[in-house]
């Protein structure tokens, strides 16, 4: 959702639902440099909310951080939540290129949830269609144009030029996957609200899903099944997580229902994507967010799908000095999708 191109500098601006966090890099190439990062805590209520005054509270805080990072371009990209986002593999007609676009609009009536007229659709040929000869394979993304637009108004009364709003899960596949990788991956970014499953393919994602199962959910449940308040449930979360043989298993008890919702959906994810393309098979997941920082979660992933689980790294593709190693890696779980949007070539 690319609205201008040509620009040399930009920062990626990551609005989340606990904090807000901007990269930028440079240079050009599959390796840029980091020039600047950095987070301000925000509010959940106020991330969520639709009201005038708290989109107010939310400019400020973005302004507000990116005076303290000191960044000197207004050019911004900006991601879009997932939970905004409808995203969705389609097999369509082959018609002759100059046609596609229009055909596409033509359909994405049937494919999408929202009105078309009130909506703006991105779209990305993937190839031909591995389940209907003579179709092609497309990935389609639609947001609401009055969520665009309400975000747009808020970041240029702030000064900011967005130069593309661009889907939560494809920067993240971008920071997370090295750019040569062909063989299947799936990604899980466990969230506070929600976490993304994103299943990838030769660089293109063919399956992506918001599931309205976060940190928050699984705090609640500790915190309802242990008896205590949240804030001690989060520590407890925290600290405990999956094991089984800490505090003689009772987090992990409280904590499993909501566990095994999260990994149903994994598992639906895995079976659809090997169900669409016989004969490829999923054996590597990423786990960043939430997921790769609850104590013994990635273990338990690892062993359920009899998968090989890696921690993802937002840095992966980017050049900085080794003594700022401990200090990225730190941040990592947090930072994949700023990374990805600042890796964007414009």
């Amino acid at each position: 959702m690319s609205l201008l191109s040509g620009v040399s500098e930009f920062f990626g601006l990551d609005i989340g639902t606990t904090a807000v966090r901007l990269v930028q890099l440079r240079g050009n190439g599959p390796q840029k440099s980091l020039v600047k990062y950095g987070y301000i805590p925000i509010d959940t209520r106020v991330a969520l909310s639709d009201a005038k005054a708290d989109q107010q509270k939310l400019a400020s805080a973005i302004n507000e951080l990116i005076n303290e990072s000191k960044i000197m371009t207004r050019n911004v990209a900006v991601g879009l939540p997932s939970l905004k986002v409808f995203t969705t593999i389609a097999d369509i007609d082959k018609v002759p290129n100059n046609e596609l676009s229009k055909s596409i609009h033509y359909q994405a009536d049937s494919l999408i949830p929202t009105p078309v007229e009130e909506s703006k659709i991105d779209w990305a040929l993937i190839g031909d269609s591995p389940k209907e000869q003579g179709k092609l394979e497309i990935v389609l993304s639609s947001v609401a144009n009055n969520f665009i637009e309400q975000r747009l108004d808020m970041l240029e009364e702030i000064g900011l030029n967005v130069i593309a709003f661009e889907p939560d899960n494809l920067a993240l596949v971008r920071a997370l996957l090295p750019s040569d990788v062909g063989t299947p991956q799936i990604v899980v970014d466990m969230g506070h609200a929600s976490t993304d499953i994103i299943v990838t393919m030769n660089g293109a994602p063919r399956l992506s899903r918001a599931i309205p199962t976060g940190m928050d959910t699984i705090v609640r449940s500790a915190s309802q099944n242990l008896n205590v308040d949240e804030k001690q449930a989060q520590q407890f979360v925290s600290k405990f997580g999956m094991s089984k043989d800490k505090l003689e298993g009772q987090v992990y008890q409280a904590i499993i229902g909501t566990i095994d919702v999260l990994t149903g959906e994994i598992d639906k994810s895995v079976k659809f994507f090997e169900g669409r393309y016989p004969g490829t098979k999923l054996d590597r997941l990423i786990v960043t967010g939430g997921a790769s920082t609850l104590p013994e979660f990635p273990l338990y992933v690892a062993n359920k799908f009899g998968m090989n689980v890696e921690i993802g790294n937002a840095w992966r593709n980017i050049a900085y000095a080794s003594d700022r190693q401990n200090e990225l890696a730190a941040l990592s779980n947090q930072f994949g999708v700023a990374a990805g949007l600042a890796e964007r070539d414009e």
